[in-house]
Formats: structure tokens, C-alpha cells, sequence
């Protein structure tokens, strides 16, 4: 018990470092082998937490949408929640555009071949993402079952295929209804209350795990990788990462400091968030403990984040959503020597802001949303079959993006709203929680 209590005294996002750093060193000395060793902890960890994240959504949503009694209207923050949302995404599309357009990762005598394990994905209609928040069964939205087309061009269910977004359109019914009818569900209210407090105290036990699954997961990441994979397309890996760090470092900073808030007090209570983000690859993964970061380490108000983190993870994709496909269409028109033009910015602008809204519930978020980006500027979409054999590097630093721009918002919009405690913003938020 001595040894355990000393570990847990360590700050978490020093486990989690350390955890990344030895996974680095075990990975680039055993190679390939490192993920026969080591990939089955990351994979465990992992699933652990796609184990709580529905069962925490959707008590966290019912029971923060059913405590409102004459609150806060929840239509009123969920629309200042999207309209920065949108800001941001059209901060992030600029800084992607700017970064491609100054470093011309599409230059240099490439010579590129489509990785052969690319397959085209599908991109859904607008009117079909929309229709598919709306579960026509609860119970595979809560199981994750969702649809896709079989070889033989059937739609059929499908286990892992699921959103988050039918999830929570569900408790946000059952949420309102409990504010309908008052004092009359009051024993089903506490319940829920309770369910919630459980699925907290359930996602402290998993996050536990986060240096464990962070060791097996970047050692199995650099094991596989080697540096044969990034060299050629080493220049837009570069400037992706860069793009990424420009945009949380500078415009999410920015955005602090305007309203009055310390960015380095952001940065120090989001870490295990953006930690968790980065070594995953996964919002959906990264949610309980990017909702944890906020509420304990940050002072946002615990109803609001409830709603506003799961609703940011499904929808809010800065990453993968607005820089990465602004720079694909950047990369492809220096690669093919064929200039974009002003209609063409602007086109990618609109796409990517409109197509990260509507194709981030889908499965593989970022091709798709370069897809119609790409389709929608008329620009050849074999870049997305070049670059897939890098996308799992790539996707680090862009989901790392997407969650810190999930807790800026809500840090924002409570800090607008009067829903941010300053006491724990300034005093406790250079400490992490999490273990």
C-alpha cells in the first residue's frame, strides 16, 4: 500500500508523461515487437473508457438538464455553446490555410504512391446525419450500433458504427421531461443524481490506468511507425503539427485573455484532458476526463459541462474537422502545381466549417470531412489515399486540437454566463484531479 500511495502522490499528468516517454524509448528499442508486447495495455485502456463514456453521458446529460428548475435556460447556453463553436472553427480553418499556404508542405519534388490499405469512405448527406441523431432504437444507440453498407449495397446494423449525438438527444428528452413534471419524479431525479455520482467515481477508477494505457499505446505507435512511413511526407506532418500548435497556443490563448482569463491556469487544468486526447486519438475516449478537467481543476459549473463537453466531442472537431482539410486541399494544389483561387478559399472556408459539423458522428471523421472538403473545391481526392498511411501520427496532434477546443468553449461561455467559479479557476486550476 506504501508503494500505491506513493505513485498516486505523483501529479497525474507527470504519470502520464513519464508513461509516454518510456512507451517512446520501448517502442523505438523493440521495433515492431513493441506492439506484441505492449498493445494489448493500450488497447485495454482504451476500451475501459469507451466502457463508461455512454453510461456517464447520458446520466451526467439527463441529470443536468433535470436539476435546471428555473435556471439557466439550457437552449440559450447551447446556442452561445455553437456559435463558438463556429468561431473557433473558422480561427482554425484560417490558421490551416495560413500554415500550408507559408511552409508548402505540397512542394519539393514528392513523389507520392497511395497507400494500399486506403478505401474510399462514404460521406453522408446532411439530411441524413441529421436524421440519424434521432435513434429509432434506444438501445443500439446506447450499445453503439449503428448502420453501415455491405458488400452486397444493404444497410445493416452494425456494432461500433454508433454517435454519441443520439445519446444524448435521448437524455436530453428524458432530461426535460423531469423538469415537466416537477416534484413528481423527484425519487427518479435523485436517482439519476446518484447513477451519476457512480459513473464519476467508476471514470476516477479508469483514469487511473492512463499512464499504463499511454506506455502500451506510444509503443506500439513508435514500434510500428519507425521513420520509414514519415520521411516522404515528413513536411506535412510538420506542418500539421504546427498548424495545431498555433491554434491552441495562440487563438485559444487569445480568446482566454479577452475574457479576462489566464491561459497558462487553462493549460495546467486541461493537461490530462489534452494528455488523454493525444496518446488515444479519441474525443470519445478523451470525454470523461476532459469533463473532470473543466469541473474540478477549472471551476466550469458541473450541470453546464455535462451537457456542453459530450455535445463538444460530438460536434466540435478543430482538428479534424477545419485545420486538417484546409491543409489537405492546400497540400494537394501545390503537390499538382495547380493554384487555388479566391472562390476555392473560400469554398474550403464554408465546407470545413459546415462538414465538421456534419460528419463528425460518423466513423473515420477526418477522411471523411477532407473528403468533402476536397469534393466540394473540385480538387482530386487521391491526397486523402496518400496520407492515410501516416493518419494514425496525424490524428495525435489533430484530436489533441479538437478536445482542448472542447474545454475552451465551455470555460468560455461559463465565464460569459456567470457559470465559471474564479476561486477555482485562478486557485486550483494548476492542479490535476484526475488520480
Amino acid at each position: 500500500m506504501t508503494l500505491v500511495s506513493a505513485w498516486l502522490r505523483i501529479p497525474f499528468w507527470q504519470r502520464v508523461a513519464g508513461g509516454f516517454v518510456l512507451g517512446a524509448l520501448a517502442g523505438w528499442a523493440l521495433g515492431p515487437a513493441a506492439e506484441a508486447w505492449f498493445g494489448l495495455l493500450g488497447e485495454l485502456y482504451v476500451t475501459l473508457i469507451k466502457m463508461i463514456a455512454v453510461p456517464l453521458v447520458l446520466f451526467a446529460v439527463i441529470n443536468a438538464i433535470g436539476a435546471l428548475h428555473g435556471q439557466k435556460s439550457v437552449a440559450a447556453l447551447g446556442g452561445r455553446t455553437f456559435l463558438w463553436f463556429v468561431v473557433t472553427a473558422v480561427l482554425a480553418v484560417c490558421v490551416g490555410l495560413g500554415v500550408g499556404t507559408l511552409m508548402q508542405p505540397g512542394t519539393g519534388g514528392l513523389s507520392l504512391a497511395m497507400d494500399s490499405a486506403y478505401t474510399p469512405r462514404e460521406v453522408p448527406s446532411v439530411a441524413r446525419v441529421l436524421m440519424d441523431v434521432v435513434p429509432a432504437n434506444v438501445f443500439h444507440a446506447l450499445a453503439g450500433i449503428g448502420t453501415q453498407v455491405n458488400a452486397a449495397g444493404e444497410t445493416v446494423l452494425a456494432a461500433g458504427r454508433g454517435s454519441i449525438l443520439p445519446v444524448i438527444f435521448f437524455a436530453g428528452l428524458v432530461g426535460f421531461a423531469m423538469v415537466k413534471l416537477g416534484d413528481t419524479v423527484a425519487d427518479a431525479r435523485r436517482l439519476v443524481g446518484q447513477m451519476s455520482e457512480i459513473m464519476i467515481q467508476i471514470t476516477r477508477f479508469v483514469l487511473e490506468m492512463t499512464p499504463l494505457g499511454t506506455f502500451g499505446l506510444i509503443a506500439g505507435l513508435v514500434g510500428s511507425y519507425g521513420f520509414e512511413k514519415l520521411l516522404p511526407l515528413g513536411s506535412f506532418v510538420l506542418a500539421l503539427y504546427v498548424a495545431c500548435a498555433l491554434h491552441v497556443v495562440v487563438v485559444y490563448s487569445s480568446l482566454l485573455l479577452v475574457h479576462g482569463l489566464n491561459p497558462l491556469r487553462f493549460f495546467r487544468g486541461a493537461a490530462p484532458g489534452m494528455q488523454v486526447a493525444f496518446v488515444s486519438s479519441s474525443s470519445f475516449a478523451a470525454m470523461p476526463v476532459a469533463m473532470r478537467s473543466i469541473t474540478d481543476n477549472l471551476g466550469v459549473n458541473k450541470d453546464y459541462a455535462a451537457f456542453a463537453v459530450p455535445l463538444g466531442a460530438s460536434i466540435k472537431m478543430d482538428g479534424c474537422g477545419a485545420i486538417y482539410p484546409a491543409l489537405c486541399a492546400v497540400f494537394i494544389a501545390q503537390y499538382t502545381g495547380v493554384p487555388l483561387t479566391p472562390e476555392q478559399y473560400v469554398v474550403v472556408l464554408i465546407a470545413s466549417v459546415l462538414g465538421s459539423f456534419g460528419t463528425a458522428g460518423v466513423p473515420g471523421t477526418a477522411v471523411v470531412m477532407a473528403t468533402v472538403v476536397l469534393s466540394a473545391a473540385n480538387l482530386p481526392l487521391e491526397t486523402i489515399g496518400y496520407l492515410y498511411a501516416i493518419d494514425r501520427v496525424l490524428d495525435m496532434m489533430r484530436t489533441l486540437t479538437n478536445v482542448t477546443g472542447q474545454m475552451v468553449v465551455p470555460v468560455i461561455v461559463a465565464k460569459e454566463t456567470g457559470l465559471l467559479d474564479r476561486t477555482v479557476y485562478d486557485g486550483r486550476g494548476a492542479g490535476s484531479t484526475a488520480g
